[in-house]
């Protein structure tokens, strides 16, 4: 048995030797000459695993230690009888974390009364809203989707998030058809129907916003703060559009010491059901977090001690050709205990 593992998911050496023969490889490094004679993959979103990559190899089972599968060629898996498996809502609350600090840094710690669009209210976009209705905000959940299963209760239109929110965060999967695709959802016509000033925050795909939008609504002053951790073409960024985001990061919004163990667990359980390992009840066990000492703090002070968001946009700006090695060498935070 063969597993080949993306070498940046952390927690994972060690777990499937006495199994397999492992081999750690850069994610963009792994070829289809190294996945001919694989069982398994483990990758995050910068493998491709579609046809180019899997046709003629032996690959049985990938699991993505990430939320988001657009990476993955469902369509080719299905037709080759291969199993694939991601890790829904694995960092949720440290894109949680990643907002409120945002939020926190550009508009102050009192969000009372704030009105939020969330648009994708699924695994992340949930615990955005309900974190955001504990503190006193005004929440517009957006979800067409979930509208068309499970009815239109607690949800409203996107026309309504455009009338009536002071920020829209995104949290939607990339889909480029379907019924309801997101490729381009925040598109000129989308920041034209704006009725105020509007701060936006893309933490979710790069390309469910529209760059040029974005310019041009900083540009004719429809958005008033814009947040970008997802950026279309990564990593190579648009200059006009890092110059002009409030707050500009490299892709890290789920890049906490929990969500990244969450991430780990849930892609080795996934092997370990589909293979029989026998490592059941197997979880990446981790130190105790230092910002359980802040638990009687207020909520928004306790999320913006547990992360300096700033620390991040400089070090980004300072090194933009260096997306992928910032990625990579990211030190993980640790999320406030309050989420």
């Amino acid at each position: 048995m063969k597993i080949i593992i993306d070498d940046k998911i952390p927690y994972i050496q060690g777990v499937f030797e006495n199994f397999a023969e492992v081999l750690y490889v850069p994610g963009k490094a792994t070829t289809a000459a190294m996945a001919r004679d694989a069982d398994a993959l483990i990758t995050r979103t910068r493998t491709q695993c579609n046809a180019d990559l899997l046709c003629g190899s032996h690959v049985k089972m990938i699991a993505t230690a990430t939320i988001g599968y657009d990476h993955i060629d469902r369509d080719f898996c299905a037709d080759n009888n291969i199993k694939w498996q991601n890790a829904p809502g694995c960092n949720a609350d440290a894109v949680v974390q990643y907002v409120f600090a945002a939020l926190g840094e550009l508009l102050g710690n009192d969000l009372s009364g704030k009105v939020l669009g969330v648009v994708g209210v699924g695994n992340v976009g949930s615990r955005v809203a309900n974190f955001a209705e504990r503190l006193g905000m005004t929440v517009l959940r957006n979800d067409p989707p979930r509208v068309e299963n499970e009815g239109p209760e607690g949800f409203v239109s996107l026309a309504e998030v455009q009338q009536k929110a002071d920020i829209i965060t995104f949290h939607t999967p990339l889909t480029r058809d379907g019924k309801y695709p997101t490729y381009h959802l925040c598109d000129q016509e989308f920041v034209a129907a704006l009725a105020q000033k509007v701060l936006i925050i893309n933490a979710a795909r790069g390309e469910v916003t529209d760059s040029e939008a974005l310019l041009d609504g900083k540009k004719n002053a429809r958005l008033s703060h814009l947040v970008i951790d997802c950026w279309e073409n990564e990593p190579r960024l648009n200059a006009r559009l890092l110059e002009q985001a409030d707050i500009a990061t490299f892709h890290i919004a789920g890049y906490s010491m929990e969500g990244k163990a969450n991430a780990t667990t849930m892609a080795v359980q996934a092997l370990n059901q589909f293979f029989q390992l026998g490592l059941d009840g197997w979880k990446v066990e981790l130190p105790e977090n230092p910002n359980a000492a802040d638990a009687h703090l207020p909520l928004m002070e306790q999320v913006r001690r547990s992360y300096a968001i700033m620390d991040d946009d400089a070090a980004l700006r300072a090194a933009t050709d260096k997306f992928e090695q910032l990625r990579g060498a990211y030190n993980y935070r640790r999320q406030p205990v309050c989420l």
